[in-house]
């Protein structure tokens, strides 16, 4: 057999491979674990999001010997739920948050009484309940101490009220498909406001977190954005990622607040070859944890947002605070 015989052979072996394990992915038993992300002062979040927004503190731990601490907090049990995992670094009383980073999504019954118990705790709300512009949906707008945002969406009674998470990205055609290869979400709507004007209360970049060319893109193409919805479900019983892009731009400060999610797999090895196919970084190579059996891997996609794959029932996630790890 010639030399170009034999290549040919290893070439489609290769390809057939590759090809199993994009297949592999959209098998895959997934879904959204948890969102991290650092705060100021611990306490202060955990009052606002159980008083405010009817969260419960699942589970807390400090980790004196690394100088952090970790709240989880969510609708219900983490082995079944989309919850939120804060982070306190001892020391640390503000983060940059970014012009990447959107919003949190909360599906409520009522959006008004929500929004009144929030200004009655002295919440700050930063877009009054109402119809969605073109829609009958009742959204509001608010922000949790830190600055964070949360858009309340009003709907019945849903199994996974922690509904979404929204990021910005630079190129939604290329975001969609390495969405769709690498995690093996679903595209479950899009939809083009090639008119809308947005409204600058509920994101105003500023010269610290913006190039001067950037902002003068960014306030020319507020008017005008798309938005895809991705996910492992339908978006009224899941939580899912809301990706935006903004016409004309195509790269954005993610700020030092928001850290990355967590999606359960049950093979971080061929998740790992999978991203590496579909265009995105490995920054932890897939193993285990030091110390313990559980094996997990990281990577960063296209636009540099960060998310681990760990096994479903890995509720929480050890090393996400360690640079070491590459996170």
């Amino acid at each position: 057999m010639g030399f170009n015989a034999t290549g040919n052979i290893a070439h489609a072996s290769t390809s057939a491979a590759q090809e199993n394990v994009l297949e592999w992915v959209k098998k895959d038993k997934r879904r959204m674990l948890h969102v991290v992300y650092r705060v100021g002062d611990l306490d202060r979040t955990i009052k606002f999001y159980t008083e405010c927004l009817g969260m419960k503190l699942l589970r807390r731990r400090d980790i004196p010997e690394e100088r952090y601490t970790n709240a989880f907090l969510g609708y219900g049990p983490e082995d079944s739920h989309f919850v939120i995992e804060l982070t306190y670094n001892y020391g640390v009383d503000k983060y940059d948050i970014g012009a990447g980073f959107g919003h949190f999504g909360i599906a409520v019954e009522d959006v008004t009484k929500t929004v009144d118990l929030i200004k009655a705790k002295g919440g700050k709300v930063t877009r009054e309940p109402g119809p969605v512009k073109g829609g009958s949906t009742v959204i509001a707008f608010i922000e949790d101490p830190d600055g964070y945002k949360f858009e309340l969406l009003e709907r019945g009674p849903t199994p996974e009220p922690l509904c979404q998470v929204m990021l910005r990205v630079g190129d939604l055609d290329r975001s969609i498909n390495f969405y769709e290869k690498a995690f093996g979400m679903e595209l479950l709507r899009k939809r083009d406001n090639p008119e809308y004007k947005v409204d600058t209360n509920l994101w105003s970049p500023t010269p610290s977190s913006l190039s001067l060319s950037l902002s003068l893109s960014l306030s020319l193409s507020l008017s005008q954005y798309t938005i895809a919805m991705m996910g492992y479900g339908p978006e009224d019983k899941n939580a899912v990622l809301e990706l935006t892009y903004n016409y004309g731009v195509s790269e954005y400060d993610k700020g030092n607040g928001y850290a990355q999610i967590a999606i359960g797999t049950d093979d971080v090895y061929k998740t790992a070859e999978a991203i590496k196919l579909s265009g995105g970084k490995i920054t932890r190579e897939p193993g285990p944890l030091p110390g313990i059996n559980t094996k997990i891997t990281a990577c960063v996609d296209p636009d540099g947002w960060k998310s681990v794959k760990c096994p479903p029932k890995m509720h929480h996630c050890m090393y996400a605070r360690k640079p070491s790890y590459g996170i």
